[in-house]
């Protein structure tokens, strides 16, 4: 059981690289990571446990980010 939910989170994680749009990528990798979290909680792994609430919340909060778009430059 255990094993099945690291091979959920993995699938989860490779599966966003075929997102095409940034949004979606991020939060299904922040999704992933929150899945790797259970998964290193039911190990008792404090550095999967970390690293991944540390993914999630990064993917999280860039999926939020806006960046301004550029203004076009005037044609000459």
């Amino acid at each position: 059981m255990i094993d099945a939910i690291g091979w959920l989170a993995t699938t989860l994680f490779a599966g966003s690289y075929f997102c095409k749009q940034q949004d979606h990528l991020r939060r299904l990798q922040a999704f992933a990571a929150l899945v790797w979290v259970t998964y290193g909680v039911l190990l008792g792994a404090a550095p999967v446990i970390v690293a991944n609430v540390i993914v999630a919340t990064l993917a999280l909060a860039s999926t939020f980010r806006r960046t301004p778009v550029a203004e076009a430059s005037p044609s000459a």
